[in-house]
């Protein structure tokens, strides 16, 4: 079981309920609404996050975000949601691109 913390959603700390379990699972899990146009399959990038701690406490990259990766979709510091799993504690952040008009940000 690894901790997210969500920075700024007032530094919201969740966890994994299972080591498969990809971030986007995790943090609807717990009740966040969090942006995924696509449903999840990696069509887009709007699940993407930032990566505040943590880096190498997430899973390797899936060839789909490489893929966005290659065409500047995605910077070093940003994954996909609901591509990748935390396998240790990571601190992320909701970029600009993905913050719903519904919830409240501490930033």
């Amino acid at each position: 079981m690894s901790a997210i913390t969500i920075k700024n959603i007032f530094n919201k700390k969740i966890y994994t309920s299972t080591d498969n379990e990809n971030i986007l699972m995790s943090i609807q899990s717990n009740n966040i609404d969090w942006m995924h146009a696509c449903g999840a399959k990696g069509r887009c990038t709007t699940c993407k996050f930032i990566i505040v701690n943590g880096h190498n406490n997430i899973s390797t990259e899936t060839d789909i975000e490489v893929k966005y990766r290659e065409l500047n979709k995605l910077s070093e510091n940003e994954r996909l949601a609901c591509q990748c799993t935390a396998v240790d504690d990571i601190t992320i952040l909701v970029p600009e691109s993905g913050k719903m008009p519904h919830m409240k940000y501490s930033d």
